[in-house]
């Protein structure tokens, strides 16, 4: 069977061609019955756009790239709901790339939202290919970086509070009663890595009290490195009684650790993270978080991609999105043991 036309769809409805791409494309010059009519008639003649003759006329492909490090983590499959959420509702195929944090990869997309000419493009990546990032904005292209400051890219910008994180978080701890407080974060190349440990340090400060690099183990975003840095801290002569992990991907090594050397939480260590896991309500006992509002930055990059896409967009934007201390089971006063 042809493909339905749009000359065949207006013929259904009983309207004009031009009155017919009007309505399926939104435009508001067009009565809402009229439109009715018009999407009635495409859906019974299962009507499909022609996306490359519509680029060619608007220079709009209704196309929107995504780029993840992974989907295993829950902050990027919030951000990614958020933003394919927007898109259905308002027409737009989002493709999503998950990179791995692979800067190489990353490009390669790019290169591909380059040459599609995709009307925009949300970044939750690796933190590089400022060169690529530009010469999109210079294009035209709405692009929007997440999760990692990118050095050097004019693009604007949703972050979280990773400092913000790492002071609540010590200073819930220090409030509990915790004086040795042991780290498991990311290294000062990422923005959470170094962000986050600065927070913990102040807070520390302000209380008095030193870092100690003994306490202190950063690394890879790994679960191996979880599991290592767990090992040896539970190690120590004179172990921590709070451990904090910034550091989300490690904590899926560290969590068969303390599991496996029958942990008591929190009577034997207490225990929280800079970053919410639907599972870490259903943990036992369920596990405090400082949550970074994934869902709220999602939101928040849809709304300046939109500003862009519009031509609404007033300058170049760094929005933080603040995270909130939610309290828990893992968490509570040191042994006195």
């Amino acid at each position: 069977m042809a493909a339905a036309t749009l000359i065949a769809v207006a013929q259904l409805a009983g309207v004009s061609t031009s009155t017919a791409s009007r309505a399926l494309t939104g435009h508001p010059s067009v009565l809402p019955d009229t439109r009715e009519k018009v999407l009635a008639a495409a859906q019974s003649l299962r009507y499909r756009p022609n996306r490359m003759a519509s680029a060619l006329r608007t220079r709009r492909t209704g196309l929107i790239g995504l780029v993840v490090n992974n989907l295993w983590n829950a902050s990027f499959t919030a951000i990614a709901d958020e933003v394919q959420a927007w898109g259905a509702t308002e027409g737009q195929q989002v493709l999503v790339c998950s990179t791995d944090g692979d800067p190489a990869r990353e490009a390669a997309f790019l290169d591909t939202v380059a040459e599609h000419r995709f009307d925009g493009v949300v970044i939750a990546g690796s933190g590089g290919n400022h060169d690529r990032i530009n010469a999109l904005l210079d294009d035209g292209t709405a692009v929007v970086t997440m999760n990692r400051e990118v050095p050097g890219a004019r693009a604007t910008s949703v972050m979280p509070g990773y400092t913000t994180a790492g002071r609540l978080a010590v200073e819930h701890l220090l409030a509990a009663g915790h004086t040795r407080i042991a780290e498991i974060g990311g290294l000062d190349r990422f923005t959470s890595g170094r962000e986050q440990h600065v927070g913990i340090v102040e807070a520390l400060g302000a209380a008095g009290l030193p870092a100690d690099p003994a306490l202190t183990e950063r690394g890879p975003f790994d679960p191996a490195f979880g599991r290592a840095a767990t090992e040896r801290l539970l190690d120590l002569a004179e172990p921590p009684t709070a451990l904090l992990i910034t550091n989300h991907e490690a904590i899926f090594g560290v969590l068969p650790v303390l599991s496996e050397r029958r942990i008591e939480i929190p009577s034997g260590l207490s225990v929280i993270c800079t970053e919410d896991e639907p599972s870490f309500a259903w943990w036992h006992p369920p596990m405090t978080v400082v949550d970074n509002r994934a869902t709220d930055m999602g939101r928040a990059a849809v709304v300046r991609l939109v500003e862009q896409l519009t031509g609404v967009a007033t300058g170049v934007h760094r929005d933080v999105v603040e995270p909130v201390l939610v309290v828990r089971g893992s968490t509570g006063p040191p042994s006195r043991t």
